[in-house]
């Protein structure tokens, strides 16, 4: 009988502790409430910033602000059509590039804040470009990939006994485990979720790009310029945590004719 209460309890909690990602409806495991969440991250981003050299390239700046701010938009129209305004409560939205050309990387952190380095612009190649990436990247926050591979994190370390008081009691090691899962994974056995996030990242992505007035026809191209950047050195992909570059080449390109109609639709707006 205890066994079964028991049982009773943890399918209640993981009930509770599930929402949907936008767009693709898929049920996430989300144990760290925003309110918990975005502090840290906002906390985090103004530690690289002041640890970085932010860039004074007045031209590139100004791409960067103008397409994240379209991206913004875009994604704010998205969730007030679909009746989902209420998960962008707290966001502070903010865009920065950082100058370190041997970085080719950019991110978001939860709540809307983004930094591109300079390293990716060339690969960009222009503004289309850099909106494939910042679509991308709002996505893993829209999405809230970095909340759910936490509270992965937490489950895997802790179990569901030591949980509870973890969340309330160790705000050290949430903090710890936002680093890494807004970053890249070192554990094989996280992986899959990885590359699942970024399969996820690149479709919502997508989605708000073409919102925001950018040709989605940029984004196998972008990948394309990728894949000739890494020069064949990316890892296999069951060893990575993104998908190949052919593999997203491919799916980006089957997943075109939706986002040509929301392209052809607010192009001009």
């Amino acid at each position: 009988m205890i066994k079964h209460i028991f049982s009773i309890l943890i399918l209640i909690f993981f009930v509770f502790s599930c929402q949907t990602v936008p767009v693709t409806g898929r049920s996430q495991l989300a144990l760290i409430p925003n309110s918990e969440l975005l502090p840290m991250s906002f906390q985090n981003y103004d530690q690289v910033l002041q640890e970085s050299k932010v860039s004074n390239n007045q031209a590139e700046v100004a791409m960067i602000k103008k397409v994240g701010q379209r991206i913004q938009l875009a994604v704010e129209r998205y969730m007030a059509d679909n009746n989902a305004s209420s998960q962008l409560s707290g966001f502070n939205w903010e865009f920065n590039l950082i100058e370190d050309d041997n970085t080719v990387n950019a991110w978001c952190m939860p709540g809307g804040k983004v930094a591109f380095y300079t390293g990716i612009l060339p690969i960009c190649d222009g503004e289309a470009g850099v909106a494939i990436v910042m679509g991308h990247e709002v996505a893993h926050a829209i999405a809230n990939h970095g909340g759910e591979r936490m509270s992965q994190s937490l489950l895997a370390q802790l179990g569901l006994s030591s949980l509870q008081v973890a969340l309330g009691e160790n705000p050290s090691l949430t903090n710890n485990l936002l680093l890494q899962s807004v970053g890249i994974g070192t554990q094989v056995g996280m992986l899959s979720f990885s590359r699942q996030h970024e399969s996820e990242a690149d479709r919502i992505g997508l989605i708000f790009s073409s919102m925001a007035g950018y040709d989605p026809r940029e984004a196998p191209e972008f990948w394309e310029r990728m894949k000739a950047a890494s020069g064949g050195s990316a890892p296999p992909e069951f060893l990575s945590t993104h998908p190949s570059n052919d593999r997203r080449i491919r799916d980006l390109t089957a997943q075109m004719p939706e986002a040509i109609k929301i392209y052809d639709q607010y192009k001009n707006q």
